[in-house]
């Protein structure tokens, strides 16, 4: 279980969520403790550039998608960080606002 597990069951659920999220890594796109709303997404609209709630490798980040190749995406940070490829399965909602 991870600090986004339940934000992740609730997107499933169809539902809109908002947090807090901690670190540096997204910077100055996210500031850390600046509150994000991500909503479900139709990954059919995702494009490069777009900040995902996702899953790789195990761990839950609210990053970037840096490449898209067919049905994978490659996921990283904004310090230039990657974590690596995901299919669809692994995006579960995109930033929708950051107050």
């Amino acid at each position: 279980m991870g600090w986004a597990t339940h934000y992740i069951e609730a997107l499933k659920e169809g539902k809109t969520v908002s947090f807090r999220p901690r670190g540096e890594s997204m910077s100055p796109k996210i500031e850390s403790g600046q509150l994000c709303t991500v909503a479900p997404v139709d990954i059919s609209t995702l494009q490069k550039g777009d900040i995902v709630l996702c899953k790789v490798h195990g761990s839950e980040y609210l990053h970037l998608i840096k490449a898209i190749e067919g049905n994978r995406f490659q996921i990283g940070n904004n310090r230039g960080g990657i974590n690596g490829w995901i299919g669809p399965n692994g995006i579960f909602g995109k930033l929708i606002s950051v107050e």
